[in-house]
């Protein structure tokens, strides 16, 4: 472990050698601590981050303490620190500039799965390089479509398919951006929330509240979080459909009715999760190769729909706070950093 201290001010904390981190604290608490940093080593590289992202579905979830015991080994993010509930240094959406490392990465944006933090040294096989076509801002969104690509390897949408996304956060309209691009007979994106509907029309797709979706799907993605979401999700399906599940409920129970005509109809729900390789391309692709393809599907303009205004890196312990009373909205919370 690192050493831990609060930071004394701005300046001390922004040379090459100590970093400022956020920490969950405690059950909706957060900090930010300062932390002496190692000299990079020849195959690592010292980054300087730009911003970050805040996704509201499980950082919300560890912001409040509701990782469950028995999957918090398989929780943990690639450079976490600390221990669920708390406290633990945990986010999975960070991009910087390298700015000590080989020659041929110096200079070179980058995303890293890395914790909200202003500077870090890591592996450079930990950092996927930014094409000059995507926005480093919009590069926060990396991770997200790593986990939607996931999602449709996993499914393997086919020609002239009926598929919906139910669940118009940032997770289902992340996906429902990729999947306008396939030949689909129809994609609804559906919502208890009107309003998602102005997503929906912005990327040209169809948009429906639950009680008036289209049933009969060859497909049906889950990311509501909700045991309403899913039954409904069961309800749209056609006969001998699958149910992807993208939601992480944490330790929330959920509801499922399988006492329906779940078994009558030969339904099935796959749970699609971003820490593997989904089964169909586990031998043909590795998780550097999906972030690296993540990151290029990003030059599609369209994901600047899923951004929030920015706030400072400074402010994150605040924001945090502010996001766990409400959540709102589709977007990926983007933390701006100094000098980003």
């Amino acid at each position: 472990m690192s050493r831990m201290t609060a930071p004394k001010n701005r300046n001390e904390a922004a040379d090459h050698n100590h970093a400022t981190a956020y920490w969950t604290v405690g059950r909706g608490k957060g900090e930010l601590r300062e932390e002496e940093l190692p000299e990079p080593k020849a195959n690592e590289a010292l980054v300087r981050t730009l911003y970050s992202g805040i996704s509201k579905g499980t950082e919300l979830l560890v912001h409040g303490g509701h990782v469950p015991e028995s999957v918090a080994g398989t929780m943990r993010a690639p450079h976490q620190e600390g221990d669920f509930p708390s406290p633990v240094k945990y986010g999975y959406l960070s991009v910087g500039v390298v700015e000590e490392g080989p020659a041929d990465w110096q200079g070179k944006k980058v995303f890293c799965l890395h914790p909200h933090q202003d500077r870090y040294v890591v592996p450079l096989a930990d950092l996927t390089q930014i094409p000059d076509g995507v926005p480093p801002r919009r590069a926060v969104l990396t991770g997200m479509v790593e986990t939607a690509l996931n999602a449709l390897w996993e499914a393997g949408p086919r020609l002239g398919d009926r598929v919906a996304v139910v669940g118009g956060g940032l997770l289902g309209g992340t996906l429902a951006t990729l999947l306008r691009k396939f030949p689909l007979q129809r994609l609804e994106l559906v919502d208890v929330d009107p309003a998602k509907e102005k997503t929906a029309k912005a990327l040209k797709i169809g948009f429906a509240q639950p009680g008036a979706a289209q049933n009969d799907c060859d497909i049906v993605f889950h990311c509501s979080a909700t045991s309403e979401g899913l039954r409904r999700s069961l309800q749209l399906a056609g006969d001998e459909a699958r149910v992807i599940e993208l939601s992480w409920f944490g330790d929330s129970p959920v509801s499922v009715p399988l006492g329906e005509d779940f078994h009558a109809r030969r339904l099935s729900i796959t749970a699609s999760q971003v820490g593997v390789v989904a089964r169909a391309r586990r031998h043909r692709r590795s998780t550097a190769e999906r972030l690296d393809l993540a990151v290029h599907l990003l030059q599609d303009p369209a994901f600047d729909l899923f951004l929030s205004p920015d706030t400072s890196f400074t402010e994150l312990p605040r924001t945090m706070e502010a996001l766990s009373k409400d959540s709102g909205g589709n977007s990926c919370h983007v933390v701006r950093y100094p000098e980003g």
